[in-house]
């Protein structure tokens, strides 16, 4: 059960509920394998492929073909089901209904990152009229580069123009335009959201995908010594290096861990989130989807609302706005949210202060 203290932030435009999306949807449709080939290509058609058959050829030969607009993650749509609700909801508000008047190719790269550049190159293939890149980070200044020639549409963590996506906020300039929900900034703040509930025994350790091009550390390092904490980097790559980087926390005596924003993070969050209870290590992360599965707390902007935002802009794009007339949309609110049931089960009392600071509780 989830109870709300009071109304939860979003970005620039808060979104509207997004009641019981998954049974608006065929989920099977978007399922396409992140692998090359065939499987990478299949399409589905809401079922009106039996109605077209029906249809007389002249009234068929008339119809204007779809534009097709490409959806690539880095995660899968296993973990991103609720954002890829949102994302057709901002589409919708644009007047896009997919299968309809648009089509919508998914591409999923499952975590294996290198896989994002053959992916996107396949998207350039089938004719996108504009692409979306969701979870990209890791890669982001390659697939900025290899798609000059389609419009794209980038959801980040970061900070748009710092990754090379264009001159300026206000007027990218370039072929490119973003939604970032800036967690990479927002470290210092989490770290002490979370000392409210517990004091670190040690250490806080930040885990992080060294091949993702952050400036999570610094700001980080520094709010450690400031209060006398020891603070160390671990690394992981993949979900084979969370246990190494779990007994290292051990033996280091870690009292905190921050996870770092990441596709392979995220599309794990599962099993980061049972080996944190299972080693009694309290973790505070960027998004509240962590949380939501069992996480400790969260501090950050609304990812569905950046996914929904991504959505209207992408629309714009089909409508004829250049991305480089398109601002990057940055949040204006960031939310907290606190499950107490992961705390009880860490030994923790959560404090009448942090409850009165979260928008989200979960009990």
């Amino acid at each position: 059960m989830t109870r709300s203290s009071h109304q939860a932030g979003a970005c620039d435009i808060l979104p509207r509920s997004l009641s019981d999306p998954f049974q608006k949807l065929n989920w099977d449709r978007y399922d396409v394998a992140s692998d090359a080939g065939a499987g990478m290509r299949r399409r589905g058609f809401f079922g009106v492929l039996g109605g077209a058959a029906m249809w007389p050829l002249a009234v068929r030969a008339q119809q204007a073909p779809k534009p097709i607009v490409g959806f690539v993650s880095g995660r899968s749509l296993a973990s991103d089901a609720h954002l890829v609700a949102a994302f057709q909801q901002g589409l919708g508000e644009t007047g896009y209904v997919d299968g309809r008047n648009v089509m919508v190719e998914f591409r999923w790269a499952d975590g294996q990152l290198d896989q994002l550049p053959t992916l996107v190159a396949d998207l350039v293939k089938s004719n996108a009229a504009v692409i979306f890149a969701g979870a990209v980070d890791v890669k982001i200044r390659e697939l900025n580069a290899a798609v000059s020639s389609v419009p794209v549409v980038f959801a980040t963590g970061g900070d748009p123009v710092a990754l090379g996506l264009g001159a300026s906020y206000n007027r990218p300039g370039g072929n490119a335009t973003a939604v970032t929900v800036l967690t990479d900034s927002l470290w210092p703040k989490r770290l002490d959201l979370v000392r409210e509930m517990v004091t670190p025994a040690t250490a806080i350790a930040l885990l992080v995908n060294p091949d993702r091009q952050t400036t999570d550390a610094p700001p980080v390092q520094a709010a450690a010594r400031r209060i006398g904490q020891n603070f160390l980097v671990l690394p992981a790559r993949s979900e084979d290096d969370f246990d190494a980087a779990f007994a290292t926390m051990v033996q280091r005596g870690v009292g905190v861990l921050l996870v770092a924003d990441d596709a392979i993070f995220m599309n794990r969050r599962e099993k980061l989130i049972a080996l944190a209870a299972r080693h009694k290590i309290p973790a505070m992360y960027g998004r509240s989807e962590y949380p939501a599965a069992g996480g400790l707390m969260s501090y950050g902007a609304s990812t569905p609302d950046q996914y929904r935002q991504s959505g209207i802009y992408v629309g714009r794009v089909l409508k004829g706005d250049k991305p480089a007339d398109l601002p990057f949309l940055q949040p204006t609110k960031f939310e907290l949210v606190v499950n107490l049931k992961a705390a009880k089960g860490l030994g923790f009392e959560t404090p009448a202060k942090l409850l009165g600071l979260a928008d989200q509780v979960i009990e």
